[in-house]
């Protein structure tokens, strides 16, 4: 009932971009200091949060984009800028929000979106979804995002045991590490998309 080309170049796509073990680093110092039980529902709510967001506009996203004038490219610079924020809290340690709100906030944002279900991410099923023609494909494209959310869970969720082996001393150095990371991600997301306006002008 899958199509296995459709299937797999789907799910390597979304592999490369969502990119489960560079979000491992990021997801370990934004939720450093929580209690573990809180840690594994912060881990479950990034998933379903992404998985929710890429459904919503592999079914819709074409018209949603159309219907607010808003460009593939523009949508790329708006998630780069927006990670390139969070990547300077975390450079500058100031990754603390308000109790009350701090455990779901980090679950939505950033991680939930746009560091999972971020520009790149999306375009690929908008245009995997548009391009699928049969009903085998479209199972084949919906399986591959289904799959690729459940490694991102389990790659997520089974890292907590790398914050009980570091320590305080290493999640620092981590948070560090991810703000460069995420940094450097927002800032070639950025250039590409002033790079798709510059082409597209």
């Amino acid at each position: 009932m899958l199509d296995f080309a459709v299937f797999g170049s789907l799910f390597l796509t979304l592999f490369v971009i969502m990119d489960p073990p560079g979000i491992t680093p990021i997801f370990l110092a934004l939720t450093s200091g929580r209690p573990a039980k809180v840690q594994r529902r912060m881990a479950w709510q990034a998933v379903a949060v992404a998985f929710g967001v890429i459904a919503v506009f592999g079914v819709l996203g074409q018209q949603i984009l159309d219907y607010l004038h808003v460009s593939v490219p523009a949508l790329m610079i708006a998630g780069g800028l927006l990670l390139l924020l969070i990547a300077l809290d975390l450079l500058t340690g100031k990754t603390d929000e308000p109790t009350q709100t701090k455990d779901v906030n980090v679950a939505l944002v950033p991680l939930g979106m746009p560091l999972l279900a971020g520009p790149g991410a999306i375009v690929s099923v908008i245009l995997a979804v548009q391009h699928a023609g049969s009903v085998k494909s479209q199972v084949s494209v919906w399986a591959a995002i289904v799959a690729m959310h459940v490694v991102l869970w389990l790659t997520m969720r089974y890292s907590l045991v790398i914050i009980r082996v570091i320590k305080d001393g290493g999640v620092v150095l981590v948070t560090r590490l991810a703000g460069m990371m995420l940094s450097a991600i927002a800032v070639q997301q950025i250039i590409n998309g002033v790079t798709q306006v510059i082409q597209g002008s």
